[in-house]
């Protein structure tokens, strides 16, 4: 594709801010020609941020400037009624205006999902939007939805969880018609509550590939392409699997520190140890989508360091080039459709 992708970033979100969003920028346009990216926050520290790592303003990276900032912890409903002229308020009304084809913030996770679904609204047939990463998974990853942006989903929600699932699986994976698992305490179709037993009554009819109900572990084994839950099933999860990943390597760390003789041992293992690291490291799978929105955000985490931050500019610049909101928007009224002709 030729055509030159924008990305508007929130150059104040997160933990680091500047000190993280800039060398990611600088690091994205040294490898992409295609990309143009435009950073929004407080010009005078942007500059500033700017000539520490030698980025010179050019046509391809650009400042516009926001004079407030929304806090990590600041309540959704006080950034989106008092921080109207936030680095991630402007952020988005440039993909609201055309003027970017996608915005990437690692700033309050709460304040950004309001703030977009404020700006944007969502696509015809979805009413709530969803919050979706890669979970690394045997043989590669899964994509899971909902994070944490609906805490209490109705089966309806979850059949429009899976389709936009399927959706982003099927741009930007590649894979021709990804399977979809529903999570839930059991295999078994007694198992479950009623919206959980209700949405796998509609996805068996849905016309995508549904594979059933899966659970937890089947998570990381790879057993669907998409699992679909809600907000607050999917974040229990996520977070546990997090914590989960950090004890293994804290005591991995302590045996091999244990004595001469392990950390001997270490050296030799050194090799598998650094691949696998990089195969279940979390910075490449930074970057949730908020999908079901009239454009594309995307939620960093919070702390994420250079590395990780150019993850999620990278993944939103993929799904500008696959046009996923118009995919989304395409097959959920094919699918209501069909289902409406039955």
């Amino acid at each position: 594709m030729t055509d030159t992708v924008t990305i508007a970033l929130d150059a104040m979100g997160g933990d680091h801010g500047p000190s993280v969003v800039v060398p990611s920028a600088l690091s994205i346009l040294r490898r992409r020609p295609g990309v143009k990216l435009i950073l929004v926050g407080d010009e005078a520290v942007l500059r500033e941020e700017l000539q520490k790592h030698r980025g010179t303003e050019d046509d391809r990276l650009v400042i516009q400037h926001a004079s407030q900032t929304v806090g990590m912890d600041e309540p959704p409903s006080q950034a989106l009624r008092l921080k109207k002229d936030s680095s991630m308020r402007v952020a988005i009304n440039l993909v609201k205006a055309g003027d970017a084809g996608a915005c990437v913030s690692a700033g309050n996770t709460g304040a950004l999902m309001a703030t977009a679904r404020y700006v944007l609204k969502t696509l015809p047939g979805i009413d709530r939007p969803a919050i979706i990463t890669t979970i690394p998974a045997i043989g590669g990853y899964t994509r899971m939805l909902d994070l944490g942006a609906n805490v209490d989903s109705s089966a309806e929600h979850l059949f429009q969880f899976a389709v936009m699932g399927a959706v982003m699986a099927e741009a930007l994976d590649n894979r021709g018609t990804p399977s979809v698992g529903l999570l839930n305490i059991g295999e078994e179709e007694i198992k479950g509550n009623d919206q959980v037993k209700q949405a796998a009554r509609i996805l068996s009819q849905s016309g995508l590939n549904y594979v059933g109900y899966v659970e937890g572990d089947d998570i990381f084994k790879g057993v669907a392409d998409v699992v679909v839950c809600d907000g607050f099933v999917g974040n229990v999860a996520l977070k546990t699997s997090e914590g989960v990943a950090s004890i293994i390597a804290h005591y991995m760390r302590e045996e091999f520190q244990r004595n001469l003789f392990t950390r001997m041992a270490a050296l030799v293992a050194m090799p598998v140890l650094r691949n696998l690291r990089r195969r279940i490291d979390p910075r490449r799978y930074n970057g949730a989508s908020l999908l079901g929105l009239r454009g594309i955000v995307l939620k960093s985490h919070g702390g994420a360091d250079v590395v990780a931050f150019s993850q999620a500019i990278d993944t939103a610049i993929l799904e500008v080039q696959k046009g996923v909101p118009t995919l989304i928007d395409e097959r959920l009224d094919q699918m209501l459709s069909e289902r409406d002709d039955k």
